[in-house]
């Protein structure tokens, strides 16, 4: 392995993925560190909404979602106390984040970006021109340090490869929920393709979705207090299932395998310094109630790259300040109907009445769904758009 490259990014999700691949287009030396073995599940709801797949278009991957088996949505079923109802959900997909992040890596690997997985990584010391960057093999335990010019940190929820006087603080917003998703093989009919099945609660919801494969993805977000109970994630899911009126899945109580996320709601006070920049969910994440998260990472991805090809030429203090201000006006002002749901969502009595307003009046959040599919594209020079 070569000692110089151009980019390191460290974390192989969407916005790590898309990055690369965006970075190596254009011809960059890029190196993408990831500590799992691909393809791995991860706890989302693999939906993909419009905004996420204009920013794939973008960079030459119009077709990638459906040449991956991704399964076409279109509505969304929700389920309080044992009443329904149904939204229409315009030109959506799901489709596994095994098969959706392997395809984006081996994009940005056929457009000339390395990879290495099962690796952990380690942002060191800051020189004239670069970052060391410190690289762990998991299975025989070897280090080595490289060099990178610009370190892209796209390492999830809980990323700990910056220093720590570099790192900033991770604000845990209050009340913040935890997620937590596993997959079970269901043939049933309860649960059909074509409709992400939200099942409200009133310590958390769980969203269902079936995947290319057959199987049906289960991903909930609960009140931390109720997942340290009985069987934790196994009992808040049926718990949720059962109040909105939803059957509960027989796999579901099979010792199924579940992923744990920490707390999902929270900021990062610190998404720059000296030649690198934070991304995707390390930078901030919200419960995406929505099924926002995939066009965050991935709208995070796309706006990065410009700020790389500027931080190749020189570093300066204006470069951070206006990547905070690009995460805010791309990511932040999309984030911020979610944060406003969540809020809700955590008080049954608002609860209630927002599902009522939904039934009587299904415009009402067939426009708010609107106007989250509204396609947004970072600007060629990473400036906001106007």
């Amino acid at each position: 392995m070569q000692t110089l490259w151009d980019v390191v990014i460290i974390g192989g999700g969407p916005a790590g993925g898309l990055a690369a691949l965006d970075c190596a287009q254009r011809g960059l030396r890029v190196l993408l560190v990831e500590q799992r073995a691909f393809p791995r599940w991860k706890v989302c709801g693999c939906c993909f909404n419009n905004q996420a797949q204009a920013i794939l278009s973008s960079r030459g991957q119009n077709n990638l979602i459906v040449d991956c088996g991704g399964q076409a949505l279109q509505s969304l079923r929700l389920g309080l106390r044992g009443r329904e109802t149904s939204l229409a959900l315009p030109d959506g997909f799901a489709l596994s984040r095994e098969r959706f992040d392997q395809a984006l890596i081996d994009a940005a690997m056929s457009a000339g970006a390395s990879a290495r997985f099962e690796m952990t990584a380690q942002v060191e010391s800051a020189s004239p021109g670069y970052r060391s960057v410190r690289l762990k093999n998991h299975h025989s335990g070897t280090s080595r340090s490289v060099k990178a010019r610009v370190v892209l940190v796209a390492a999830g929820l809980s990323q700990r490869c910056l220093p720590k006087n570099e790192a900033g603080q991770s604000r845990i917003r209050k009340q913040s929920r935890h997620g937590a998703g596993c997959v079970v093989d269901d043939e049933t009919s309860h649960y059909p393709a074509g409709a992400i099945h939200m099942a409200i609660g009133d310590q958390g919801y769980v969203g269902l979705v079936r995947r290319e494969d057959g199987l049906l993805n289960l991903a909930g977000a609960f009140d931390r207090h109720v997942l340290s109970k009985g069987q934790g994630a196994v009992d808040a899911a049926q718990n949720v299932l059962k109040q909105a009126g939803f059957p509960v899945p027989a796999a579901l109580e099979q010792g199924q395998r579940w992923q744990l996320t920490p707390a999902l709601s929270r900021s990062s006070d610190e998404v720059a310094g000296e030649r690198f920049l934070v991304m995707g969910d390390a930078a901030g994440y919200v419960e995406p109630f929505t099924g926002e998260g995939m066009a965050w990472a991935l709208t995070a991805g796309a706006a990065a790259v410009p700020f790389v090809l500027e931080g190749l030429e020189g570093w300066s203090d204006d470069l951070e300040a206006r990547w905070k201000k690009a995460l805010q006006w791309h990511i932040g002002r999309r984030q911020s109907v979610c944060r406003a749901l969540s809020t809700v969502l955590k008080r049954p009595a608002l609860t209630t009445v927002l599902f009522e307003l939904i039934r009587r009046w299904p415009s009402l959040s067939e426009q708010i769904i609107s106007n989250l599919n509204e396609v947004k594209l970072p600007t060629p020079l990473g400036e906001p758009c106007h």
